[in-house]
């Protein structure tokens, strides 16, 4: 009995301290860096608006972050956030043929762009990705004329999504 108590105890021992961490709690960018210049992003996809919401909301993640003056300028900053994006597409991923014709019944959406985290005065950027991506998918319902309503409030959950992911990826240790 009392073998097992001691076994019981060693196992919930090494158990403890199996080396799992939760990654990515706290910003390790330079802490010099105070005043960051998010200009609006550039727009390749052609999708109308889509740069300013995009733009937006990793200002408005920026700034959830508490430690950081965000503006729009890239004169008197510590850092600036430059952007492309270079894909935005629109695809249908379910169908429905009820009705006796096939039509799309989900799509995804996805959106991609270039980005490039660097601090004023270095050659080299502390962040960049040329391929920064993220998707969401809506459902059309069954009135076409929603289609656009639907895809609106996709972009927003979007454009809120992509803005969470870039600035955990550009400051947080992962």
């Amino acid at each position: 009995m009392r073998r097992r108590r001691l076994l019981a105890a060693a196992a919930g021992a090494l158990a403890s301290g199996c080396g799992y961490a939760l990654q990515g709690r706290g910003i390790t960018t330079d802490s010099s860096v105070k005043r960051i210049g998010v200009p609006l992003f550039k727009d390749r996809s052609g999708k109308p608006g889509l740069d300013s919401r995009v733009t937006q909301a990793v200002v408005e993640e920026l700034l959830r972050r508490g430690r950081f003056t965000i503006v729009k300028e890239t004169t008197n900053v510590d850092a600036i956030v430059e952007g492309e994006i270079v894909a935005w597409n629109v695809v249908p991923v379910n169908f429905n043929s009820d009705t006796g014709t096939t039509q799309a019944t989900r799509y995804a959406i996805s959106l991609t762009a270039r980005v490039v985290y660097r601090k004023i005065g270095q050659k080299e950027p502390m962040w960049a990705n040329d391929a920064f991506s993220q998707r969401d998918e809506y459902d059309m319902g069954q009135n076409a004329q929603s289609y656009f309503d639907m895809e609106g409030q996709s972009i927003e959950r979007l454009a809120a999504a992509f803005a969470r992911s870039l600035v955990a990826a550009m400051l947080e240790a992962f």
